[in-house]
């Protein structure tokens, strides 16, 4: 089987081509096309509301696209892709269960549906989950985090070369976000799975992910390696003013920067790190503007994605 290749020459397990979803003449999801390299855990990082779980149903074919095409694992998405579904786990939203059931019941089923009989799979994915002592209890009787866990237990129970969580730490304490950030490293490294996580919590997913995709408004922003991120420069100038809005004119047109932020506070920062402080400073005096604090920060990693996903006030993303 054919598939499309990489920068950096390794197959793609997903490829969308700019996927496009309207829904009662509004547009979703805009022209997203993303980049899942076989084997990698993917973080898809947005805000709620930002299209996340849309582009996930499409993934799964459970919706179909208004324009643009999905490819998973070199094939085209159509109805019929069957087989190319059966290579793919996946929990979309909270899952969903027989309530009157046990949990072990609940994935015999979906064994039974997926014609997967291996033995001891069912009680390998319990383990994995921690939920061997509940396997007995009717779902009913699960309590959030239990169900989250059990829905994650059916999504790996066949074995997939692909896994798709949508938020998947829903309803976990501490601990239990621990444990399931190592079996993603487990099922990535030792078994070779391809994993793709939407979340709207950076630390979720910045210690486990190898590459981001950033997604605001519908449309994708940024796909970026982790490493490349560690080793991007967060610098930025910490400006306050007495006049936001004529120190914005300025900058602009002044001084000719356009990589700057205001803040919900008032604060401006600007990401020119070539700019002169004392010619800045004089600039904006010049043009009647007091200056009443000016200096370099470093910028956290959560302070830029916020940056990158909030689309207001000022210049783009800097990468």
């Amino acid at each position: 089987m054919g598939f499309g290749k990489g920068a950096n020459n390794m197959p793609y397990i997903i490829q969308t081509n700019h996927l496009t979803k309207t829904i009662g003449g509004k547009e979703i999801v805009s022209d997203v096309s993303l980049h899942v390299k076989k084997g990698e855990i993917y973080g898809f990082l947005g805000p709620n509301g930002a299209g996340k779980t849309s582009i996930m149903k499409m993934l799964t074919n459970l919706w179909k696209p208004t324009s643009g095409s999905v490819e998973l694992f070199g094939e085209t998405l159509t109805p019929k892709s069957y087989e190319v579904l059966k290579q793919m786990g996946s929990m979309i939203e909270f899952p969903v269960f027989y309530e009157h059931m046990t949990g072990y019941e609940n994935l015999r089923i979906h064994c039974e549906y997926m014609g997967y009989y291996q033995h001891n799979s069912i009680e390998n994915a319990l383990d994995m989950l921690e939920l061997a002592d509940a396997a007995g209890k009717q779902v009913r009787n699960y309590s959030l985090g239990m169900k989250e866990r059990l829905g994650i237990a059916r999504a790996i129970l066949c074995r997939p070369e692909l896994l798709i969580l949508d938020e998947p730490t829903n309803g976990l304490d501490p601990a239990g976000m621990k444990q399931l950030r190592s079996l993603f490293k487990k099922l990535s490294v030792e078994y070779g799975i391809t994993i793709m996580i939407p979340s709207h919590i950076l630390s979720e997913i910045e210690s486990i992910a190898d590459t981001i995709g950033v997604i605001a408004h519908g449309r994708m922003m940024q796909e970026i390696g982790m490493k490349e991120v560690e080793q991007m420069s967060l610098a930025y100038l910490e400006l306050f003013v007495s006049d936001v809005k004529r120190a914005a004119f300025v900058l602009s047109e002044k001084s000719g920067l356009t990589n700057f932020k205001i803040m919900e506070n008032g604060e401006i920062r600007i990401y020119d790190m070539s700019v002169s402080t004392q010619e800045l400073s004089k600039t904006l005096i010049m043009n009647n503007v007091e200056v009443t604090a000016l200096g370099r920060k470093t910028e956290t990693l959560e302070d830029y994605f916020l940056k990158l996903t909030s689309g207001t006030d000022s210049a783009e993303g800097r990468i």
